[in-house]
C-alpha cells in the first residue's frame, strides 16, 4: 500500500470564507491523502478532531462522515457550506470526516473502475480512520450523511453497509435517481437509463427501503427544492412500511444556505444516538 500522506494544521486553521472575510478557529484540522487500492489513485479527505483531542490519550470519539453534493469535493463543507464545522466538532466530541467523493454518487461504478467510492468511503475510508484517530470502531461510533448527491450516497452506504454505520442521515438527497436519467453525469457512472433500467432500479435508494428498518434515520427537504417530490415519496412508503424514522421538510432551496441549518439537525440527531448507545 502506498504512503499516505497527512496536512496538519495543528490547532489554528485560518479559513477564506465567502465574502473575502477570514474566521479563525482553534481545533485541529487534517487534510489526508489516502490511497484507495480498489480505485489505484490517492483522494483527499478533510479531518476534524474536536479541541483537546490529543489531551486525553485514552477517550475514543464517534466518527461522522459528511459527504458533499455533485461538483464539489473534500473541501465544500468547510469552506462553503458549514465553516464553523470545527466548533460543532468540540462542542459534540466528535471526529467529523469530509472525503472528496468526485461526481460518483457514491456508487462502486459499474462502468468505470476510478469510481469506486463506495468501497472507498465504506472500507478503505473508515479503514484508514479508525487505524490512525482514537474512534469508536463499530457502528456504535459510526453515522453518514450528506447534501443532494451525499444525500443519496449516505443513505445507500448504510444501506448497503449496516454493519459500518449506525445511524445515517440525508439532506436534500437524490434518494431516487429514476427521475433524472439525465442529469449530474449519473450516466457516466451508471450507465444510461435507456439501456440500463434494471441497474438504476437496483441502486436507487428509495426501491430499497426494507433495508433501513431498525436504522435511525434522519432525513429532510426544502420547500422549494427540486428534490423535494422523491424526499416526500420516500417519507410516505416509509410510513407505508412502518420504517421508522424522522423527516423534516421546511422552508428552504437546494442550496449551501439552507444545508448550513440542517446538518445542525442532523448532528444533534446523531449526538443523541451516540449518547444512547454509549449509555447502553
Amino acid at each position: 500500500m502506498k504512503n499516505k500522506v497527512s496536512y496538519r494544521f495543528a490547532y489554528v486553521l485560518l479559513l477564506l470564507i465567502i465574502g473575502n472575510t477570514f474566521s479563525l478557529f482553534s481545533q485541529q484540522i487534517d487534510t489526508v491523502e489516502v490511497y484507495s487500492p480498489k480505485m489505484n489513485l490517492e483522494v483527499k479527505n478533510v479531518i476534524i478532531l474536536p479541541d483537546g483531542y490529543d489531551a486525553q490519550s485514552d477517550k475514543t470519539y464517534p466518527v461522522v462522515y459528511l459527504l458533499h453534493g455533485y461538483g464539489g469535493n473534500h473541501l465544500s463543507w468547510l469552506k462553503t457550506v458549514k465553516p464553523t464545522l470545527p466548533q460543532l466538532a468540540t462542542k459534540l466530541e466528535f471526529i467529523i470526516v469530509c472525503p472528496d467523493g468526485k461526481n460518483s454518487w457514491y456508487w462502486d461504478s459499474p462502468v468505470n473502475p476510478k469510481s469506486q467510492y463506495d468501497t472507498y468511503v465504506s472500507n478503505e475510508l473508515v479503514s484508514y480512520v479508525d487505524d490512525h484517530y482514537k474512534t469508536i470502531q463499530s457502528p456504535k461510533g459510526r453515522a453518514i450523511s450528506g447534501f443532494s448527491m451525499g444525500g443519496h450516497g449516505a443513505l445507500w452506504l448504510t444501506i448497503q453497509h449496516p454493519d459500518v454505520f449506525g445511524v445515517c442521515g440525508s439532506m436534500s438527497g437524490g434518494v431516487d435517481i429514476r427521475p433524472f436519467p439525465n442529469n449530474w453525469e449519473m450516466s457516466k457512472v451508471m450507465g444510461r437509463y435507456a439501456d440500463n433500467k434494471s441497474l438504476w432500479d437496483a441502486n436507487t435508494v428509495i426501491t430499497n427501503v426494507d433495508k433501513l428498518a431498525g436504522i435511525p434515520l434522519i432525513f429532510d427537504c426544502g420547500q422549494d427544492d427540486f428534490f423535494l417530490e422523491v424526499n416526500e415519496n420516500l417519507h410516505k412508503l416509509l410510513l407505508t412500511k412502518k420504517i421508522q424514522h424522522t423527516y423534516i421538510m421546511t422552508s428552504g432551496e437546494h442550496n449551501a444556505q439552507y444545508w448550513n441549518k440542517a446538518v445542525e439537525w442532523q448532528l444533534d440527531f446523531f449526538a443523541k444516538f451516540f449518547s444512547l448507545e454509549k449509555s447502553n
